[in-house]
């Protein structure tokens, strides 16, 4: 590969890092041709980008960022893939886990990742990883947290009113 292949490849994926905040670093090494093509399908189906790069290259590409990913130094060794979700953090973190499950195999290693700037390095980050929330997940329990007294106000008030009127009921009919 010569050095301006090279820094095309650098400078594709520094636009890669630089414009999706969700990316992971996982090692494929000892796969055989079929659960490679298993893996590559799987992301398909799930909107995942999966490459393969050289780690010179990745750690080149991550210098360029305004992040610190001088963590990432332990886990840029050995053969490494990449995998870039737009949307979602815990997207490639479920596919991950599910291949292992599902081939019966500890081929796919998880090294490392980035979701929205935070570095998380290792196996044992993974299922912290799987249980993070999506922006609209959180949004969604924020709004009902707030709508929720709301709902009591207006429930206990519509009850309280039929309690009322309940209880009018009963003293008008002793009344008679």
């Amino acid at each position: 590969m010569t050095r301006e292949e090279k820094a095309v490849i650098i400078d594709e994926l520094s636009q890669k890092f630089a414009s999706t905040p969700y990316f992971y670093i996982t090692n494929a090494s000892g796969m055989s041709v079929g659960e490679v093509n298993t893996l590559r399908g799987l992301c398909f189906e799930r909107g995942v980008e999966y490459r393969v790069v050289k780690n010179t290259l990745i750690r080149k590409a991550l210098e360029t960022l305004d992040t610190d990913y001088s963590s990432f130094d332990e886990v840029l060794k050995g053969m490494s893939g990449v995998m870039f979700h737009p949307e979602s953090g815990k997207v490639p973190a479920q596919l991950i886990k599910e291949f292992k499950k599902k081939s019966g195999t500890d081929k796919l290693k998880f090294k490392g990742a980035s979701v929205d700037s935070s570095v998380f390095v290792g196996e044992s980050q993974l299922d912290v990883l799987i249980a993070l929330k999506s922006k609209q997940e959180m949004i969604g329990e924020i709004i009902g947290l707030l709508q929720s007294p709301a709902k009591n106000v207006i429930g206990a008030l519509q009850s309280g009113g039929n309690k009322l009127a309940g209880i009018l009921k009963t003293l008008s009919e002793k009344e008679d």
